[in-house]
């Protein structure tokens, strides 16, 4: 029998789950809409019966654990979701310990945010790197470190909510209720405010007018059509992406910057502005950072969640940096 490990990635719209094997490769992948509404107990028997429906397609296959990433603020070392604000009910819920009554193998738990950074650093674009930052631009902006081959984890295992920095002070409401968060400016959810003020109040751009709801997908489609104020809000978005990365660059020192996320599959058109930014206003020692794009894409999450439980199935002595170099 060979190993495999389950992943589960907890999102506010999608509940995904993954049976993966030792190196990293998705045996197998499901996914519904997420009941957000419902509560805990809803959520948790979606999650269940996802995790059945995995089991009877790899009945050969020796489970070793199920990893779970889920959106924050959780704090990972009591296993309690604090607050997750897009689902319901899951204010001070005890997290892993219901997933542990419903599963006879270990239960591991994860943000979000670092479960992709994890997966990112042993399997995806930051392989064999000791210290990289990932952060994944989205409905939200998340993140997680890795720093001197290690993962951080901080307080309650909080650690790297780098979409909560501020970056304009007495700026716009963020959804945390600060202002001025680099979430607030740079998320996807922000990119396509944005847009749609402007197009609303420009009579020279395609946007907004065919009587349609305005995505972010929209305006980097008008963008490569040429038009002006799209390609605009487009290099206006890198500028700000560029603006929160070098923050984190100079904070963390990484090898590299990896970004994640929906607006990542736009990558190759934000890429220019936002190296662009960071060779322009990094200190000189630190220009030479690149910023790549996920190479695990949506999965990165998956990934990560499940390789925390082949490491719980380890020798405690075993570190994540071994398994990372392996």
């Amino acid at each position: 029998m060979h190993q495999v490990a389950i992943g589960i990635d907890l999102g506010g719209t999608q509940v995904r789950a993954a049976l993966v094997d030792e190196r990293g490769n998705i045996v197998a992948r499901m996914e519904e809409q997420t009941e957000a509404h419902v509560g805990p107990e809803g959520v948790l028997s979606q999650i269940s019966g996802l995790v059945d429906s995995l089991l009877a397609t790899s009945k050969l296959s020796l489970v070793v654990g199920i990893g779970v990433s889920t959106p924050g603020p959780i704090d990972t070392v009591s296993g309690v979701a604090r607050d997750i604000p897009t689902l319901s009910g899951f204010a001070d819920f005890p997290l892993k310990a219901e997933l542990q009554r419903q599963f006879a193998f270990p239960v591991c738990l994860e943000n979000d945010g670092i479960a992709a950074a994890i997966g990112e650093w042993q399997f995806g674009a930051g392989r064999g790197l000791a210290n990289l930052v990932y952060v994944t631009v989205s409905t939200g902006i998340g993140g997680g470190v890795i720093a001197d081959g290690r993962v951080l984890r901080g307080r309650k295992g909080m650690a790297a909510h780098v979409g909560h920095m501020s970056v304009m002070p007495n700026g716009e409401i963020c959804p945390c209720g600060n202002k001025g968060c680099f979430e607030a400016y740079g998320s996807g959810t922000a990119f396509t405010k944005r847009a749609r003020a402007r197009a609303a109040d420009s009579h020279e751009t395609r946007l907004g007018k065919d009587g349609t709801a305005l995505h972010s997908r929209d305006v980097f489609a008008a963008g490569r059509g040429g038009d002006f104020l799209a390609n605009l809000l487009i290099d206006e978005e890198a500028e700000i992406l560029g603006r929160g990365f070098v923050s984190l660059i100079h904070i963390f020192s990484p090898d590299v910057v990896i970004m994640g996320g929906g607006l990542s599959h736009e990558f190759d058109r934000l890429r220019p502005g936002i190296q662009e930014y960071v060779a322009r206003w990094a200190m000189p020692a630190f220009k030479d950072v690149s910023v790549v794009r996920a190479a695990l894409g949506q999965n990165s999450g998956l990934v990560g969640a499940a390789a925390l439980a082949f490491l719980a199935d380890r020798p405690s002595k075993e570190t994540l940096a071994l398994v990372a170099h392996r």
